[in-house]
């Protein structure tokens, strides 16, 4: 499995069979680069302008953008999990999906835009990820400490952060990754990643973050 950090929240996965999943797509407005990616599925977490921009895809993907289960092609599941975009059960800033995906003998979560810790039931459902996407920045999302707390419920193996301050969202009232890479001091941090490449075979391999190099 390769896994890509196109930018914000959004990413894309490819499966040893070639199918191609990008979850959260952004719009020209974020500030990000713009690059036309192919998707045969497209999973939004939330409809917000910076999450589920499915009309720049190429490639007609499946839009899935509810909770439910999901068989996307043989050995691909997709389950979402309805969960809070706040502290406020969803009043503030309404609710994001969870994503786990399951292929190859590996689980993939993407929290979305997570704004509160998960209930019992979610984190039953999503523990011990083999890979967590997971949002870090604050304010609009989990900070740095929650983002950490979570990850250590759900026994997460490696992290990737997102929904972080960058260059391209300076102007966001967002944190950057810092934050969140100070409290996995001593621990194995890959920085300027371009591609995670992650099978079942290799986990134990893995750094604990792996931070994607940004534009």
């Amino acid at each position: 499995m390769l896994i890509d950090h196109i930018g914000h929240a959004e990413f894309l996965i490819e499966t040893g069979s070639g199918f191609r999943i990008v979850i959260d797509p952004y719009d020209r407005s974020c500030g990000y680069p713009v690059r036309p990616i192919r998707a045969d599925a497209a999973l939004v977490s939330h409809h917000h302008h910076d999450h589920d921009a499915v009309e720049l895809l190429e490639g007609n993907p499946r839009v899935i953008d509810a909770a439910g289960e999901y068989t996307l092609e043989s050995g691909l599941q997709v389950t979402a999990v309805l969960g809070d975009h706040d502290d406020a059960r969803g009043e503030k800033r309404g609710k994001t999906l969870h994503f786990l995906i399951e292929t190859e003998g590996l689980r993939v979560v993407h929290l979305g835009d997570l704004g509160c810790g998960l209930p019992p039931e979610h984190a039953k459902t999503l523990r011990r990820p083999d890979v967590l996407m997971i949002p870090v920045g604050g304010y609009y999302t989990i900070d740095a400490k929650a983002a950490r707390e979570t990850a250590e419920e759900l026994e997460a193996g490696t992290i990737l952060p997102m929904h972080y301050k960058t260059r391209y969202t300076a102007d966001w009232p967002i944190s950057g990754p810092e934050e969140f890479l100070k409290l996995y001091e001593g621990a194995d941090i890959r920085r300027d990643g371009e591609v995670l490449r992650i099978t079942r075979g290799d986990r134990s391999c893995q750094p604990k973050v792996f931070l994607f190099k940004q534009g």
